[in-house]
């Protein structure tokens, strides 16, 4: 960053910040099958997914970076500490809001709009960073494919490769249609909730199980098939229903955690949904910290990394 104007390395603070009160919030919140403060799962603990928010920061926010390779450093980081893939989903969602961001902050604009861009101008050699990336991480069931093989070099633009596979994945599906799932379904629900709670956990419990209801979680389909996906689905909208009926969340909190343990005890991991999760709590960060440099006519300073620092609240 030598040499940047000193309001970009203030925007970088800010965004990273909100990248990772995004991560960590949805951390704090029970996700049945997930990894939370309530329960390590699948080979993994809670620590892990901290550290690893915490080291893919830097790279992800680095302004310099294209996208590709913004998301290859930032794998590459949280490879090297947690020795593991627990974050590529979120990485590769939150990647272009971040350039969005930097963009909007020098170029007045919707954040959605702004993305809508980056996606279409990521050119040939930001996508072998991204195939790398993708590689590095090694996601559960990546094999080889007949058609926009990773591990051949790319042969189509970012939008035709991601909408090959936006059927059977749910990331790619959201670069496919301008991430249209998480800002017209997930927003949406993630300001309601919060509004009927007044309570963060809660409301991104309401939004994980919504998502799960709502969409087939797709790494489950890749490591369990589509029957165990839609069937967990369909769980899922029974624990939404019985969320939504309680007097209060925390007298439905015995009932998610026995969901949990049935959940982790077939192996079922509904981590993407859990990446949709973290990507939209970072839409409303970044929101609410575009909101601030309005209101201040120009960019706050971040003396520490505290989300109130750039309006945001927990």
């Amino acid at each position: 960053m030598t040499g940047l104007p000193s309001q970009h390395n203030n925007v970088r603070g800010q965004i990273a910040t909100a990248y990772r009160h995004a991560c960590l919030s949805e951390l704090d919140a029970l996700k049945p099958g997930n990894v939370h403060r309530f329960s390590d799962g699948h080979g993994m603990t809670l620590e892990d997914f901290i550290t690893s928010a915490n080291v893919s920061a830097e790279p992800l926010t680095t302004l310099e970076l294209g996208l590709g390779e913004r998301i290859y450093k930032a794998v590459e980081a949280t490879h090297e500490a947690v020795g593991c893939n627990t974050n590529l989903g979120i990485l590769m969602l939150c990647a272009p809001l971040i350039q969005a961001a930097y963009d909007r902050s020098l170029h007045p604009g919707a954040l959605r709009d702004k993305l809508g861009r980056v996606l279409l101008e990521v050119d040939a050699k930001q996508m072998e960073w991204l195939f790398r990336a993708i590689r590095l991480a090694a996601p559960a069931g990546l094999g080889q494919s007949d058609k926009h093989d990773v591990f051949k070099a790319p042969s189509a633009g970012l939008i035709e490769v991601m909408a090959h596979a936006a059927d059977r994945d749910q990331i790619a599906r959201q670069y496919a249609t301008g991430f249209a799932d998480l800002f017209e379904f997930a927003l949406p629900r993630l300001r309601s909730y919060e509004a009927r709670w007044q309570c963060k956990e809660w409301a991104v419990t309401g939004l994980f199980l919504s998502l799960l209801a709502h969409f087939p979680d797709t790494h489950i389909q890749r490591k369990q098939g589509l029957y165990k996906a839609v069937a967990t689905s369909l769980h899922a909208a029974d624990l939404v229903e019985g969320l939504f009926q309680a007097e209060m969340p925390e007298h439905y909190q015995l009932r998610l955690l026995q969901a949990d343990s049935e959940f982790k005890r077939e192996g079922v991991n509904p981590g993407t949904s859990a990446d949709l999760t973290v990507a939209t709590l970072f839409i409303s960060y970044l929101e609410s910290m575009h909101s601030a440099f309005e209101q201040n006519a120009g960019f706050t300073r971040v003396r520490d990394s505290r989300p109130e620092e750039v309006g945001i609240r927990s």
